[in-house]
């Protein structure tokens, strides 16, 4: 891939691909390890996406290896159900 060297950093509001250059989503925040990613659609969910797996092609479009339904099954973290009294 070309682009920026991978210490280039994410930006929020950058824009996510994954593998076959379909949109993924959008970055909601960056974090010293991961980027938290809105994904696209009518239901969106938050990916926690390692950094190691992104490639910064732009301060406003990143590249990832895999395609949303992967991503998707590596990142998504649903919340977890907590007991009510």
């Amino acid at each position: 891939m070309t682009g920026e060297p991978a210490s280039a950093p994410a930006r929020v509001g950058a824009q996510v691909f994954g593998s076959g250059g379909r949109r993924i989503g959008r970055v909601d925040a960056v974090f010293v390890d991961y980027l938290l990613v809105r994904t696209v659609g009518a239901v969106p969910v938050d990916l926690y996406v390692p950094t190691e797996a992104t490639h910064v092609e732009s301060p406003l479009r990143i590249q990832i290896e895999v395609d949303a339904t992967q991503a998707y099954e590596r990142w998504h973290r649903p919340l977890r159900a907590v007991a009510h009294d």
